[in-house]
């Protein structure tokens, strides 16, 4: 009886975790100097670096369009008032994890071997984490004049490896507000599936 009821605590543990959602929070810094209308029509511009990469650029740009199409900006290439930059940068760290960890070592203290509790784990890895920082940044020129009429950047970091993910939900936050983002830095939490 015991060992049915653990069971199925356990399945319902197991399924409340992989029904559950992630928290993506990004740190939002936006810009803009004047209005953009709902149903604005836009292409994407891009830079040397960006086109050497099209494959890459062609998927970030595909998430762009989705966050965008969100905030009622159109892609319309042939008949854009506007022209958007979309970039991302990601950066990977082994770090350190600052506290103690199970573990053993040989010593001695005062003429006797000693079991301690140190950073010396016995189970390697255990005391290191993978971070990814991430950032997404989107420029809105305005094409008659080229003048930057929208800028805003958002961040995040965090032990999670799917960039699919990641990065579409770095982009909505980075909209958060628009056309008229509220002033400063801000943190902008976003939930996506597990």
């Amino acid at each position: 009886m015991f060992k049915s009821l653990a069971a199925l605590f356990f399945i319902a543990l197991l399924l409340l975790g992989c029904a559950s959602q992630r928290l993506i929070d990004g740190q939002v810094n936006a810009f803009a100097t004047q209005p953009i209308a709902a149903g604005s029509r836009y292409r994407f511009e891009r830079l040397p670096s960006q086109q050497a990469d099209a494959p890459a650029q062609d998927q970030l740009e595909t998430m762009a369009e989705a966050a965008l199409t969100d905030v009622g900006l159109v892609h319309d290439a042939a008949a854009a008032r506007y022209s958007v930059q979309v970039s991302a940068t990601q950066r990977v760290q082994d770090l350190a994890l600052d506290r103690p960890t199970l573990g053993w070592s040989l010593g001695w203290m005062f003429g006797n071997g000693g079991i301690t509790v140190d950073n010396d784990t016995a189970f390697p890895g255990w005391n290191r984490q993978t971070n990814y920082w991430r950032e997404v940044g989107l420029i809105v020129r305005d094409t008659s004049t080229q003048a930057v009429v929208y800028e805003t950047r958002a961040t995040h970091d965090g032990p999670w490896s799917d960039t699919e993910h990641i990065l579409p939900a770095l982009l909505k936050a980075a909209l958060q507000g628009f056309p008229n983002p509220p002033a400063g830095v801000r943190r902008v939490d976003i939930e996506i599936p597990r």
